[in-house]
C-alpha cells in the first residue's frame, strides 16, 4: 500500500491544476465511501436511530477506515506535499484579506495530517490484524481533514494557474452602468442570480439588468442590499461573465468544527407520523397525552417541535453569518419565528398535561369496524350476481 514518494525521474512535474485534480479525485472517492458507510450503519440501527448491532457497526467503520487509507494512497500520497507548496505560493501572492490567516492555518493543518499519514503508510501494520485496524482508525481524522479542507488548497493552486482579472470598464463606464443598475433595482428590474467571493474578500454578484424587454448580465461588487455597490462589468451571457470575472474562492462554514465525514451519532427520535399513529391507536387520554409530550420533549432525544425550533435558530445564525443586509433581516425574522415556536411548544406541553390529567378513555360505542367479512356457511348458496344490462352509450 506504500505509494511512490515522487514522480518518475523522466516524467514532467504535475502542474498546480493537475495537483488540484488529484485532491478532487480523493474527495470524490471519500464521498462515495461516506455514502456506502452511511448505508451500512443504517442497517445496524432501529427505526428510531438507536444502534442495535454494535459488531456490524464496528465492522462498517473498520471497512470505511481501510478504504479511506487506500484512497489517499492512490490519489494524494504522491502529490500532497507538492499541492501544499503550490497553495502556499499562491497564498503569498494574494492581496490582504480577512480569510487569509484562516487559510494559512488550514494549510498548516493539512501538512501536519499529511505527515501523520505518511508515517503510517511507510510503516504499515500487518494486514488484517487488530493493529492495522487501530492504525487505520487513528488515521481517519487526518484523512477526513483532507477530505473536508483540501478544496482550499486546490482552489489556491487553481488560482495561481488561472486568470488575472482586469476591470473591463473605465471609471466613466462603471458609473454609467452603476446608475442604470441602481435605477433598475428601484423599479424591481434587477434580478440577482449568483454570488461568490473573490480572492480579495469582496463579494461579486451576477444579475440580469432588464430594460425595455431586453436583459443584460451585469456583475456587481459589494452587498446589493446596501448603498455603495458598483457594477464592474456587463456581458452578453453568464458564461462570458464567468471567464472575465475573478474566480470564486471556497465559501466559508457556519461552524468551524463541523465535518461532513465525522457527524455525531444521530440521537433517537420519534417522527410525527409515529406520534400521530400512537394517538390513532390509543384508547386512553394518557395515550394521546404521551404522544403530545413526545413532540415537545427536550434534551438528548428531543421531539419534533423542539427540533423545529432548533432548525429555525440555526438557520437564523446562518442568515446572520452571510453578513449581508438581507441576511440580517431574514435572521431577525427566523429568530422571531423561533420564539413563537418556543411559546407554542409550552402551550402544547400544558395542553398535553391537562389531557393526561382527565383520566378518561374512549367510550365503547366507538367500536372498530371489522376489516374482513364473515365467510358464508358451507351449505348456503351464494347470492346470485346482479344481471348484466347492456346499455347503449348516449352521445350528446
Amino acid at each position: 500500500m506504500t505509494p511512490t514518494n515522487s514522480t518518475a525521474p523522466d516524467s514532467p512535474l504535475p502542474t498546480a491544476s493537475e495537483l488540484a485534480s488529484k485532491a478532487r479525485d480523493f474527495r470524490l472517492r471519500m464521498a462515495v465511501i461516506d455514502c456506502e458507510t452511511d448505508a451500512a450503519l443504517d442497517m445496524t440501527r432501529d427505526r428510531h436511530g438507536r444502534t442495535v448491532h454494535a459488531d456490524a457497526a464496528a465492522a462498517a467503520r473498520a471497512h470505511r477506515d481501510k478504504a479511506a487509507v487506500e484512497a489517499y494512497a492512490t490519489h494524494l500520497a504522491p502529490h500532497a506535499e507538492a499541492l501544499l507548496d503550490a497553495a502556499r505560493l499562491a497564498l503569498d501572492e494574494l492581496p490582504p484579506a480577512r480569510h487569509l490567516t484562516g487559510w494559512r492555518a488550514v494549510l498548516d493543518g493539512l501538512a501536519s495530517s499529511a505527515a501523520e499519514i505518511r508515517r503510517a503508510l511507510d510503516r504499515p501494520a500487518a494486514p488484517g490484524s487488530p493493529a492495522e485496524r487501530a492504525q487505520h482508525a487513528a488515521l481517519w481524522p487526518h484523512l477526513t481533514a483532507w477530505a473536508d479542507h483540501s478544496p482550499i488548497a486546490s482552489n489556491l493552486a487553481d488560482q495561481r494557474d488561472g486568470r488575472h482579472h482586469q476591470a473591463p470598464l473605465t471609471d466613466e463606464e462603471q458609473q454609467l452602468w452603476t446608475d442604470r443598475a441602481r435605477a433598475a433595482q428601484i423599479r424591481g428590474a434587477l434580478e440577482l442570480t449568483e454570488s461568490w467571493y473573490a480572492a480579495d474578500g469582496q463579494p461579486i454578484t451576477l444579475a440580469y439588468l432588464v430594460e425595455d424587454d431586453d436583459s443584460t448580465v451585469v456583475a456587481l461588487r459589494g452587498d446589493p442590499g446596501v448603498p455603495g455597490w458598483q457594477v464592474i462589468g456587463h456581458f452578453a451571457h453568464e458564461y462570458e461573465a464567468g471567464k472575465a470575472l475573478p474566480a470564486p474562492v471556497p465559501p466559508g462554514v457556519l461552524r468551524s468544527d463541523i465535518s461532513q465525514f465525522n457527524r455525531p451519532t444521530p440521537a433517537p427520535e420519534l417522527s410525527l407520523q409515529d406520534l400521530i399513529r400512537d394517538v390513532v391507536e390509543g384508547h386512553s387520554a394518557g395515550d394521546a397525552s404521551n404522544a403530545l409530550l413526545g413532540a415537545v420533549q427536550r434534551g438528548y432525544a428531543a421531539g419534533p417541535m423542539v427540533r423545529l425550533q432548533e432548525l429555525l435558530e440555526t438557520t437564523s445564525q446562518f442568515a446572520s453569518a452571510l453578513e449581508t443586509a438581507q441576511g440580517r433581516q431574514i435572521a431577525a425574522r427566523l429568530s422571531a419565528l423561533g420564539r413563537q415556536i418556543e411559546f407554542l411548544t409550552r402551550e402544547v406541553e400544558e395542553a398535553a398535561e391537562d389531557l393526561g390529567a382527565t383520566v378518561a378513555v374512549l367510550p365503547p360505542h366507538r367500536t372498530p369496524v371489522p376489516r374482513t367479512r364473515p365467510r358464508p356457511a358451507v351449505d348456503t348458496t351464494p347470492p346470485a350476481p346482479p344481471p348484466r344490462t347492456s346499455t347503449t352509450a348516449r352521445h350528446r
